[in-house]
């Protein structure tokens, strides 16, 4: 029975999940999922860290990222462990931002289990929809509730034998509307057990109900923590495409191959444009608007903004629905009729409202709240396939989106200005106050929006604020003719607007402190057209006169934009190289994450900047391996801030310099805890003039001699230490946890006995150190005896010894000088 319930499973699974619908619903056309399938580019994730970027900016990051040692993971062997990881996986998470492609993971993984092509060993394989899950207020046990989805599940006695394998798939975290109450939830472990479905998933994911089973939940980002760590045994990313997976698409789309071609070159040329192609949604967008400008050869209309992409392709969507259903007019294609006028606003009305509220899927009563009936809704699904879509859930209901986000966001930005120009309103306006209805501008609705995207935590109305400005010049009005009608009379011109934005954004670009908000001001201001600071910068830049004049805090916040956009990750960054204020600095420190050596020394720095730089090393794939802040007054405090990025698991930091940073012994305990994490990946530590004591190191130590602790090279010159503390770094350099290959200790007051004691550590058969600085340590005869004695007693692995600005005497200056010339010594340099 087993095997015949797999089978007629595996059937209707193929049958239903066989096609694809490129941001299509049910009515649109379909193709046959292995036709259009592009690979996509699948990363461990890290740890479910939060970011607090709008999701289009974590794709300019990861767009510079792939070219970093990464391995890719195929959607078949989520499952499997990662290289040198043997652990046994039950619940993946996978991350990724909106329409990058976790929902076509999802459908390939079904697929090619249900046409026998992968993933064999798995007895069953059931998908659960989130946005399905919300709608069931009634108590079901788990196997009633999956019997209800696969009806042939009645014929099986149990799936609890531990024998049969199976695996859960929950898409879509971020559209779940259930409380998901981990911590207040009863306990349930029996499969037949009727309960609530939040409780039902609850103990799914905690291992109390089947726990043999295997669950794979996927997310967007922000999402992504509301299921407890614990409960998850690994997180993967996906991507999108890659440069080359971007071509493929288009060469795999576009059966033209010299259209397909043009249509490559010209997305290249624009930067913003070519980074949004790792989502494979607007790749589809792309592809639907230069085929048809291309192809009708209206050159001077190829869209160049994000704005004027999605103005066509809204448009677009419109005329190929008219020819769908003939009804054309025949005096002007281009005219939007006032059916198709009022369809754009009702929906771009629920966009706004729903964006407002951050949900990206639709049921029922969020249309009726929006004065759409389901009708209505029905209807323009079936007339807008690619702009509003309605599917059926697993058990029929009505599920309403708009296809990527990013169209939300387009349309949603469409309501706010054509509230403002046609109906006199500010949809950000608190009340419906009549004397700002009388005197509404549109440079009024701009500062309104700045001020709201400004606010947001999580950046959410970003690309909103983009749109909203693409959309006010008059090139953009134009091309929606018809569904922007500017009524009555309006005081201002439509460059007297722009202008008074422009002032807006730059006076805020001034004021603002949140760096990464800065930086979506200026893609605020390539919407407009107001290029002119960033401009200067690339002329600056290229010229290499940057150096010479003092940048205002302002030019820095476009240099940084600059550096971010480009392709490339950086070298080294060096940020004394430009002559700023700490104001100005701290504008610059987005920049750190896209470089692989941040030399940030001597910059005035306080612990300011270290909140910035944590949230940096929580970055997914940060490529940065070096960073240098030495000389900057940052404090313990700093250093504690620094940390909690330093403790992350996406942290790739191999060396560290903190010379001169105004540290005390509490940092140490701080530090002893990061050198303390797993697979912690800091090799290089410099603490050098900071007044630690012997008290600071002995904490250290306890960090130093974890099994955990990957240091190999360590420096502590002049830290006011004396023989307090050279016991514990004896034991160190003893123990065989240590990886310690450098010691520079000079200029401290060790004296002999403190010599004599980090001898002892020396003569251990087990210690790996090669070189110790002793320099200025006040060392004579009898601790230069000493450390002759320990070379002797194990000659094989010193090779340095700094002894200079010390008094050896001459006895013991012979005795060290011969192991020089004595082949059974490593020792090469004294």
């Amino acid at each position: 029975t087993l095997l015949t319930v797999q089978q007629d499973i595996k059937a209707k699974l193929k049958h239903k999940y066989q096609h694809i619908s490129e941001g299509i619903g049910h009515h649109g056309n379909q193709s046959l999922f292995k036709d259009i399938y592009t690979e996509l580019y699948i990363t461990e994730g890290g740890s479910g860290g939060l970011n607090n970027e709008h999701e289009v900016r974590q794709i300019e990051m990861a767009s510079k990222n792939q070219t970093t040692q990464e391995t890719p993971i195929k959607c078949n062997d989520i499952f499997k462990p990662l290289p040198g990881q043997d652990k046994h996986i039950r619940t993946v998470l996978t991350k990724g931002i909106a329409g990058v492609g976790k929902t076509v993971s999802v459908q390939k993984v079904i697929l090619d289990w249900a046409e026998g092509k992968a993933n064999q060993d798995v007895n069953f394989m059931f998908p659960l929809p989130f946005r399905d899950l919300n709608l069931k207020k009634d108590q079901y046990s788990l196997m009633q509730h999956i019997s209800h989805y696969l009806s042939e599940l009645k014929e099986i006695d149990s799936i609890e034998d531990g024998e049969t394998k199976i695996v859960f798939i929950f898409d879509g975290l971020d559209e779940c509307r259930l409380p998901l109450d981990f911590k207040n939830n009863e306990k349930c472990c029996d499969v037949t057990k009727p309960t609530s479905v939040d409780v039902l998933l609850t103990n799914l994911i905690k291992g109390n109900l089947l726990p043999s089973a295997l669950l794979w939940i996927t997310s967007r980002p922000a999402a992504a923590n509301q299921i407890p760590p614990e409960c998850i045994d690994q997180v993967t990313e996906v991507r999108g495409f890659n440069d080359p997976q971007k071509e493929e698409y288009f060469r795999k789309k576009i059966p033209d191959q010299n259209l397909a071609n043009e249509i490559i070159k010209h997305m290249k040329t624009s930067r913003s444009l070519h980074i949004m192609c790792h989502i494979p949604v607007f790749c589809w967008i792309s592809a639907t608007v230069l085929e048809m400008i291309l192809k009708e050869a209206e050159k001077d209309e190829v869209p160049k903004t994000l704005t004027q992409m999605y103005s066509h392709f809204i448009f677009i969507q419109i005329i190929l629905k008219n020819r769908k259903y003939n009804i054309a007019t025949e005096t002007n294609p281009k005219e939007l009729s006032q059916s198709d006028k009022e369809m754009i606003l009702k929906l771009a009305k629920l966009a706004f409202q729903q964006l407002q509220k951050g949900n990206l899927i639709f049921y029922e009563e969020d249309l009726r709240k929006c004065g759409l009936d389901v009708t209505e809704a029905s209807e323009y699904s079936a007339l807008c396939t690619e702009i509003f879509k309605e599917e059926s859930g697993l058990y029929q209901d009505k599920v309403y989106s708009f296809v990527h986000l990013s169209i939300q966001e387009f349309l949603a930005a469409v309501h706010a200005i054509e509230s403002c120009l046609d109906k006199k309103e500010n949809v950000f306006s608190p009340t419906g106050d009549d004397e700002e209805k009388e005197s509404i501008q549109l440079s009024d609705l701009h500062r309104r929006a700045v001020d709201q995207a400004l606010k947001s935590e999580n950046g959410h109305l970003d690309l909103f604020l983009r749109f909203l400005l693409g959309l006010s010049l008059e090139s953009s009005q134009n091309l929606l003719r018809g569904l922007l009608t500017q009524t009555g009379s309006t005081t201002q011109t439509n460059d007297e607007t722009v202008e008074r934005t422009v002032r807006y954004l730059s006076d805020n670009i001034e004021r603002e402190s949140s760096p990464e908000r800065i930086i979506n001001l200026f893609h605020c201001l390539n919407e407009l057209g107001a290029n002119s600071l960033v401009e200067d910068m690339q002329t600056s830049l290229h010229s290499g006169t940057l150096s010479e004049i003092k940048l205002k805090p302002d030019q820095c916040s476009a240099l940084a934009y600059l550096l971010l956009m480009s392709e490339e990750v950086l070298e080294k960054f060096k940020l004394k190289r430009y002559n700023t204020s700490e104001k100005g600095y701290q504008r610059l420190m987005p920049v750190v994450k896209t470089c692989k050596r941040a030399l940030l020394d001597g910059c005035k720095l306080t612990y300011k900047s270290c909140e910035t730089l944590a949230s940096i090393h929580q970055t997914p794939n940060c490529p940065l391996r070096e960073l240098d802040l030495s000389y900057n007054d940052l404090e313990d405090r700093g250093l504690e801030l620094l940390c909690v990025g330093l403790t992350s698991p996406l942290c790739n930091i191999q060396t560290l310099v903190l010379s001169g940073c105004n540290l005390t012994y509490e940092s140490c305990e701080t530090l002893a805890s990061v050198l303390q994490t797993p697979n912690s990946p800091v090799r290089e530590l410099d603490l050098s003039y900071n007044d630690l004591g012997d008290r600071g190191v002995k904490l250290l130590c306890d960090g130093l001699s974890s099994p955990l602790c990957n240091i190999q090279t360590l420096v502590l010159g002049q830290c006011g230490l004396t023989e307090g503390c050279c016991s514990d770094l004896a034991s160190v350099l003893s123990s065989p946890n240590s990886q310690l290959k450098q010691l520079e200790l000079r200029d401290n007051d060790l004296q002999d006995s403190g010599v004599t004691l980090l001898s002892a550590g020396l003569e251990d058969p087990d210690y790996k150190l090669h070189t110790l600085g002793l320099s200025g340590c006040l060392v004579t005869e009898e601790g230069c005896a000493a450390l002759s004695s320990a070379l002797r007693s194990n000659p094989s692995h010193l090779k340095e010894l700094d002894l200079s600005y010390n008094h050896p005497g001459d006895s013991a200056g012979v005795l060290l000088s011969a192991a020089l010339v004595d082949p059974t010594y490593k020792l090469m340099k004294l």
